[in-house]
């Protein structure tokens, strides 16, 4: 009797897979944030879109690169390279010449990401990280203040974080929210359109290629630490300030939430988040630096393994 063996083979969990990818992901994070790049277009000019571009092409180069010196399979199809492109130039100001930015997006990519092994290994936000870099390296390049001084606004073009840190409430007075949320403050390429912020924000989360529990939790991290400043002095500029200016939005939306450097239980992402925001206004109030967005996430992005491990207990496991 002929008998023949079926040989199955099985992979590991999870076995059901929704249709999602990383391509459309970062397709839809891309046209996300054009509700906040095209809006510095608009402010900035034709130095804007030169910035975004060499930023976005630099970044694909670079992980082309890579992916050529370590004989790895070309990931540049994915769209990650790209995103980590555009988050950057979000936070530059126009001004940024293209050797700033080349050399940003190479601290990006190459030391904040395929360094560590490429996508979903980096500890650290690689835009972020390439951001905080070139800060402590080209520090005047990153004074809003004199980078955009030759650019004509038809609104107070004075960096609203420095006139808090320097001369307090009674100073930003005349910024009103609603100022703010349309973007009538300088800053980076698109990181000053509030309401464009929220909105790709609100898409993204409902879409579900962020969490809201960390853009939320970041929130009224800052929401409560600001107002606990205000309480304990007057001086200190309120919580509708700290929202809406500086990188307090972007952060909220994209730095905070990228995939790897995040948690992905229910309240470790409450406490990552409130303790990035926390951690931003302390910065910005008592600290040494302007907007604490950056350094916040990269503390919150070290300490989220730790944070990670914090869960409820299995049902019907032992003490």
């Amino acid at each position: 009797m002929y008998s023949s063996t079926l040989k199955l083979t099985v992979s590991h969990a999870p076995f059901w897979h929704d249709g999602s990818s990383t391509a459309s992901k970062s397709r839809n994070i891309l046209l996300a944030s054009l509700l906040a790049v095209v809006p510095g277009f608009y402010q900035y000019g034709q130095a804007a879109v030169g910035v975004v571009a060499v930023a976005i092409a630099s970044a694909i180069i670079w992980e082309l690169l890579i992916n050529f010196i370590s004989r790895r399979p070309v990931s540049v199809g994915d769209g990650n390279a790209a995103v980590i492109g555009m988050m950057l130039a979000m936070m530059m100001p126009a001004t940024t010449p293209w050797w700033a930015v080349v050399t940003g997006t190479f601290f990006a990519v190459v030391i904040g990401k395929e360094i560590f092994g490429g996508i979903g290994a980096n500890p650290f936000n690689p835009a972020v990280l390439a951001m905080t870099i070139l800060m402590l390296g080209w520090a005047p390049l990153f004074d809003f203040n004199a980078a955009l001084l030759n650019y004509s606004f038809d609104f107070k073009a004075i960096y609203p974080l420095v006139l808090s840190k320097s001369f307090g409430a009674s100073a930003v007075a005349s910024f009103t929210m609603m100022d703010l949320l349309k973007g009538h403050q300088i800053g980076g390429i698109g990181a000053t359109c509030g309401l464009g912020l929220i909105a790709a924000g609100i898409y993204l989360m409902i879409r579900g290629f962020i969490r809201w529990e960390i853009s939320i939790s970041f929130l009224l991290g800052i929401f409560a630490a600001a107002l606990c400043f205000k309480w304990i002095d007057p001086l200190y500029a309120g919580p509708e300030f700290h929202l809406f200016t500086g990188y307090t939005l972007i952060g909220a939306f994209f730095l905070a939430t990228e995939d790897a450097s995040s948690p992905v239980n229910f309240i470790p992402m409450l406490i990552y988040g409130f303790l990035g925001g926390l951690l931003t206004v302390m910065i910005r109030n008592i600290g040494v630096h302007i907007d604490g967005v950056l350094y916040a996430v990269l503390i919150i992005n070290l300490v989220h393994p730790m944070v990670d491990k914090i869960r409820p207990k299995a049902i019907g496991k032992g003490v």
